[in-house]
């Protein structure tokens, strides 16, 4: 730790005073004018800045089940590193920013309020929170640049009092009505239509009595009036309420339509003589605070009627009704978001649907899509953050697997099942499947991704996973733990209550483990198998025998000397553990020697590993070889000699090197594995 000196400088080399001087800038009226000129894009409005603020982080365009997409990169959360990221809900997106850009064009959804809706934890807050703060982030850059005023008012003594705007405005709502038309004319003969300038509304009570009270001073002098204003810039800021409101509803009994759009200031009557003078009211309520930039409804269908009649004044005509006064202009995002429970009862409720036509309704649902949902998991539980414990490989994977599983619909296509589903799904291919097969499936479930488990609750559950006396004594956990976690967990899942709906989550559970024991099992033979030496040495002999094979020549045996008939049983042992029937292996062997001479002619020597079949059967074969002489089935019983071991430890650090166990995981997977084995061949013997 160094010294005081060194902490403060370290502190100052974090700062701008550049930066900082910029976003307090201050000047009069007319220097503001002369920087509108320069950008037009200063005086946007609300809907406007967010989806330039979405634009500014850029984007990517992909094709994805023969479909065009759009991934923006704001909603990688780039401010925060990913902090906030959102995974594979892409088109849900695409839907939110398309609403965005439609309103920025002023084509009617500036006019609606934006309700996500979803199932639990399937990321609208997390939405709400990232526009949130994009917006506080990019009103500091020069690109997200906006304005507002304060009254700076002299007294009898010649004391300057200020008094900021409370509601934020425009500063070219300073120009009057009847002067804006002439004005607006002349600011925009040069622009093209879409850089235009708008001033829409009126100014708020306060600023409006302020204004009207110096007309009067003036005689109607509106440069005199100008006088007495200091434009600034704005920087947008949830925890300094400045253009970013969040409301959320409490008990029914003690909800207040003041928390919205604020409250007399008693103690200043006495002051200003009544309770209808804007100087003696507290324009703080949330949609007072949220103009120039958006405000976020927890729950929104939680909200008392009264509430919801609130807003559709403020969504459709963007106008608030404070106590006592007129109705007051506001500039700000409206967004939502509901459960599947709280929307129902919206659609049964006749008497919403004036709330209902002034929603534009976009959903949100769970990931069905494997390799996104390991991203959530993967963000929070990786090396980097959870240290002296090791995850074993395929430990999120199968949590996230199960998640998925469960939000899924069982296919009607014949000969499908749910497990390969997911992985059409997640991009796999599947023998006589296509990408229109995936698609025609998710037409057939459109609400695939609204129900099923919750990725809160993995992540409970891999949280308990970690810390259990298990994982502490052993400093590992792995796939079979957690998943005991999650069955366990579902005694007390308050959101599943069905026993039906409990008893399929098990079956699905069921079928995870079975896909981890496939998992297990290739990834041990691979290991076995992977002594690249005996591999080569293995697809020779193969190649040289189906080279005579083909051309009907002999072989020359290596260790006599003479010349032989193609060896059939090592040809067909190899080509059998890749499904080539006999009627077929003719064409196969031509195939391959087609491929070699199809390579040489390029100039290329041919490798098992440049072909992915032959490079399958030969790993399987080998594994067949040298599975008896590595004994697995005695490590069960832990009768194992010395060379059986050194081949044992072999294996087992190829796991560890090549898949991603450590030493306790690769033993528990070796174990495993060595049982399901010897289970195995006990049937067999049984069978005999």
């Amino acid at each position: 730790m160094g010294n005081a000196a060194d902490i403060v400088s370290v502190v100052e080399q974090h700062l701008n005073p550049d930066r900082f001087r910029e976003q307090h800038w201050e000047g009069s009226f007319s220097d503001y004018l002369e920087l509108v000129a320069a950008n037009p894009r200063l005086a946007r409005n609300a809907f406007q800045r967010i989806y330039d603020m979405i634009m500014h982080f850029g984007c990517k365009r992909y094709t994805s089940m023969r479909q065009e997409l759009m991934r923006y990169n704001f909603f990688s959360d780039p401010i925060e590193h990913g902090a906030d990221a959102i995974y594979g809900l892409d088109r849900p997106l695409m839907n939110l920013v398309d609403f965005f850009k439609s309103a920025s064009h002023q084509y009617g959804t500036e006019r609606r309020i934006l309700l996500l809706h979803g199932p639990v934890g399937s990321s609208k807050s997390t939405i709400a929170r990232l526009l949130k703060k994009g917006l506080e982030y990019y009103s500091k850059l020069d690109e997200g640049a906006l304005y507002t005023f304060a009254w700076h008012i002299p007294d009898e003594t010649g004391k300057t009092t200020v008094h900021t705007c409370p509601m934020h405005e425009e500063p070219l709502k300073l120009i009057p009505p009847e002067a804006r038309k002439a004005v607006l004319a002349k600011m925009n003969q040069e622009l093209d239509e879409g850089s235009q300038l708008r001033i829409d509304g009126t100014l708020d009570p306060f600023c409006r009595r302020m204004f009207e009270d110096l007309l009067v001073r003036y005689d109607g002098d509106w440069r005199k009036v100008m006088d007495h204003i200091r434009v600034k810039r704005l920087i947008l800021s949830e925890k300094d309420r400045v253009g970013i409101g969040t409301f959320q509803p409490k008990d029914e009994k003690n909800q207040d339509s003041t928390e919205l759009t604020g409250d007399i200031n008693y103690r200043k009557i006495a002051e200003y003589g009544s309770d209808s003078d804007p100087r003696a009211f507290n324009f703080d309520g949330e949609l007072n605070i949220a103009n120039r930039g958006m405000i976020e409804f927890i729950e929104v269908l939680k909200l008392d009627v009264a509430f919801l009649y609130d807003l559709l004044g403020a969504s459709q005509e963007h106008v608030i009704k404070p106590k006592k006064f007129a109705q007051t202009h506001i500039d700000e995002v409206i967004i939502g978001h509901t459960n599947e429970p709280e929307y129902k009862k919206l659609q049964s409720n006749e008497m919403m649907e004036a709330f209902r036509d002034r929603t534009i309704k976009i959903d949100i649902p769970y990931n069905i899509r494997l390799d996104d949902e390991i991203a959530i998991y993967h963000k929070d539980f990786n090396k980097e953050r959870i240290r002296g414990i090791h995850i074993a490989p395929h430990t999120i994977e199968m949590a996230a697997m199960w998640a998925v599983l469960t939000r899924l619909e069982e296919p009607k296509k014949a000969g499908l099942t749910l497990m390969q589903k997911v992985k059409l799904y997640n991009g796999k291919s599947i023998p006589n499947f296509t990408e229109d097969s995936v698609r025609e499936l998710r037409d057939e479930a459109p609400r695939e991704g609204m129900l099923g488990i919750s990725p809160r609750y993995i992540q409970d559950k891999l949280s308990n996973s970690l810390v259990s006396d298990q994982a502490i004594q052993e400093k590992c956990i792995n796939p079979f733990m957690v998943m005991n976690e999650l069955e366990s967990g579902m005694a007390h899942h308050s959101l599943i209550t069905d026993e039906e709906l409990k008893s399929r989550y098990r079956e699905l559970l069921a079928l995870v483990r079975e896909e981890y024991e496939d998992i297990l099992k290739s990834e041990v033979q691979r290991a076995i198998s992977a002594d690249e030496d005996a591999v080569t040495r293995l697809c020779s002999n193969y190649i040289e025998n189906v080279r005579a094979y083909t051309q009907h020549e002999r072989v020359r045996n290596r260790y006599t000397g003479k010349d032989e008939n193609p060896d059939e049983r090592l040809m067909r042992s190899i080509e059998e553990k890749i499904d080539i029937p006999e009627s077929r292996k003719d064409d196969f062997r031509q195939e391959i020697m087609n491929y070699i001479g199809a390579l040489s002619l390029d100039g290329k020597k041919f490798e098992y590993g440049t072909n992915a079949r032959l490079h399958k059967a030969l790993e399987l074969k080998l594994f067949e070889d040298q599975r008896d002489t590595i004994k697995l089935k005695n490590v069960v019983s832990g009768v194992v000699d010395d060379e059986t071991q050194a081949k044992i430890d072999v294996v087992k650090q190829r796991l560890i090197k090549y898949f991603g166990y450590n030493e306790t995981s690769a033993t528990d997977v070796l174990n495993y594995v060595a049982s399901i084995f010897a289970r195995g061949d006990t049937k067999e013997e049984k069978k005999k």
